[in-house]
């Protein structure tokens, strides 16, 4: 194989397609980057057996051929050659030259047959969608994705396709969000992406006026993002019902400006940390929110302005968990919506349905 590219576009792709790699594999080709070099083109592959990224840039193929190099070496050393043009070629005993002007580089590659194969997913895409969208859906749903293996389904997000309205939630337990955008799409459909690639998806999503596309089977997913294709598989087992899971009703409403509540809780939690952990009470009164917290270390208090509609009401919180669900909103005020002491918290924008995130209470000493 010998194939000569530029270093700008080669870097870009050895590092988008690194994030598909595994960093430690008892398989050493998992640890590596495919080298595909055909016609006028150099296409790299990143397979971890879970998630894969694959990308072709242009490229001068001299001869044709492939490889598997490094993932970690071979980034490095595109990052630091002195000259715009690489070029990267490979004898029948493995041996890679990897030179840009005086600077020249001899590794040994691996076997390219070692290389596991991706899954195929055919047939047309499911759906097409602006990259803003897709990313804003992502951003603000991945917070509340599950880390621990008690259920595995929830260490993903569910892709919910009704009546062309995507919905995408993510729950672990102690919280809920959830997303909706309008999608043009002829069939109704649910599934469960890991949320490892919708991480790696969110790092991909480049202009957000470019259209991409998913692609489903019965166990794998592609996403089609600006020259990259991103294959991971699906999850399975039963998601949550998080239709049941949201309060129907509530007693007290609280109009707020997300910021303010955002800083009001950031002074309070000064004084919690993961050693020193005790929850946020937050006191839902006429036109004022109390919040305040209590350590081995110290006190404190503080308060904000809303307009609320209801009961007073007492509540605790993990502060963390608040603070990622006031954070992920998108509009300058949001809605609190709370049934008593002990129901979830809802918080949904002013006006519309496009977000709604669920926060767990904690019970105080007091109750």
């Amino acid at each position: 194989m010998k194939v000569i590219c530029n270093k700008d576009k080669l870097c870009d792709a050895v590092t988008n397609v690194s994030r598909a790699v595994s960093s430690k594999s008892t398989i050493l080709a998992l640890e590596g980057i495919l080298l595909q070099a055909k016609g006028d083109s150099l296409s790299l592959t990143g397979y971890d057996l879970e998630l894969g990224i694959t990308t072709t840039i242009d490229a001068k193929v001299e001869s044709e051929g492939e490889i598997i190099l490094s993932a970690r070496l071979l980034s490095d050393m595109i990052r630091r050659m002195p000259y715009e043009v690489i070029e990267i070629s490979s004898d029948e005993k493995l041996l890679t030259q990897i030179v840009s002007g005086a600077a020249e580089y001899t590794i040994l590659g691996l076997d390219p047959q070692e290389f596991p194969e991706l899954p195929t997913v055919s047939g047309e895409p499911l759906l097409e969608m602006e990259a803003g969208a897709l990313k804003s859906m992502i951003d603000q749903t991945l917070f509340a994705v599950a880390v621990s293996d008690a259920k595995p389904v929830h260490k993903g997000s569910l892709f919910d396709i009704q009546e062309s309205v995507l919905t995408v939630v993510s729950v672990d337990g102690y919280r809920l969000a959830l997303r909706r955008e309008p999608v043009k799409v002829g069939e109704d459909v649910s599934f469960v992406v890991p949320g490892k690639t919708l991480s790696e998806v969110s790092k991909l999503l480049g202009d957000p006026e470019k259209q991409i596309s998913l692609t489903i089977s019965k166990k794998h997913i592609i996403f089609h993002i600006e020259g990259y294709f991103v294959i991971s598989r699906l999850l399975e087992g039963e998601f949550l019902d998080y239709k049941a899971a949201i309060p129907a009703d509530q007693t007290t409403e609280i109009l707020i400006s997300t910021r303010a509540f955002i800083d009001s809780i950031e002074r309070i939690s000064l004084l919690i940390s993961d050693k020193l952990r005790s929850p946020l009470k937050v006191s839902f009164l006429d036109e004022v929110i109390k919040s305040s917290c209590s350590t081995t270390i110290g006190k404190a208090h503080d308060e904000i302005a809303c307009k609320k509609t209801g009961d007073d009401v007492d509540m605790g919180f993990n502060s963390k968990y608040l603070l990622d669900a006031l954070r992920a909103c998108s509009s300058d005020e949001v809605l609190l919506q709370v049934n008593g002491p002990l129901s979830p918290m809802k918080v949904v924008p002013k006006e519309s349905d496009g977000f709604l995130f669920l926060v767990l209470p904690v019970r105080l000493k007091s109750e």
